[in-house]
């Protein structure tokens, strides 16, 4: 069987993982907003309580830096096309900052969401949609939640493909051979392949149970610490906006 990734849910007795799923989904937004207007006094701040979720969640530090690796080589392209592209002496001082600044709020918006996806069912992601957009006649909200909930389930069984895909073909010695384009076409056709045939499987076992988007959903209950914790989150958005 094929090990996990960081972005597959992983059931635990967390605080994270008892959240409701309505205020996880508002803090997410919450902090990924306010920390595009955080400069590094408050990205350290964030940086450390970040680190602290990874450790309450008990996620597995290792495989996600495995996971982002491709994600940190382009922070590095961000990085060094924001210095080049400042031609002034002084001007490059200021794009290496801000080179650095954008990538490390994007790096801690990245965290943000594999920490929710770590930690939220696609059921409850499902059912929060739906809630949210219940106010809302003009928008259908049982079919919106409904194909955010098979995005959030496929997108793990891309990247599980993926690695398959890429373990079978290191062991064939493909990527012994130097041209990338060569390598790269032999990792997407497959893959490319493979997904589409899971997605044909699923779509043929949802017809045959007769699956609909009009399904009884998982009561949402809040709880006093689903409200502590939102009123924290307000005020860490806060204080990273103000710093």
């Amino acid at each position: 069987m094929a090990e996990l990734t960081a972005f597959h849910f992983r059931p635990g007795a967390s605080l994270l993982h008892t959240l409701d799923v309505r205020f996880k989904i508002l803090s997410f937004v919450l902090i990924s907003i306010s920390s595009l207007k955080a400069y590094p006094l408050s990205l350290s701040i964030l940086t450390l309580v970040i680190f602290c979720a990874i450790l309450i969640s008990c996620l597995p530090f290792k495989s996600i830096l495995k996971e982002l690796r491709y994600f940190f080589v382009l922070l590095v392209f961000i990085f060094i096309a924001r210095a080049i592209f400042a031609t002034e002496s002084d001007a490059v001082w200021q794009g290496i900052y801000d080179g650095a600044l954008v990538c490390w709020r994007l790096l801690l918006v990245v965290l943000l969401g594999l920490i929710f996806v770590s930690t939220t069912r696609p059921s409850d992601i499902r059912t929060a949609v739906e809630w949210f957009l219940m106010p809302f006649p003009f928008i259908p909200g049982k079919r919106v939640a409904t194909m955010m909930s098979l995005i959030m389930r496929f997108v793990p069984l891309i990247l599980d493909q993926a690695r398959e895909t890429v373990d079978a073909q290191r062991s064939r010695g493909v990527e012994n051979r130097k041209n990338p384009v060569y390598r790269l076409i032999k990792l997407i056709i497959p893959l490319m392949i493979r997904t589409f045939e899971k997605a044909d499987k699923l779509a043929i076992a949802m017809e045959a149970r007769c699956y609909s988007e009009r399904r009884t959903n998982k009561t949402l209950l809040s709880v006093r610490s689903d409200w502590i914790t939102l009123f924290g989150v307000i005020c860490l958005s806060i204080l990273l906006v103000n710093n």
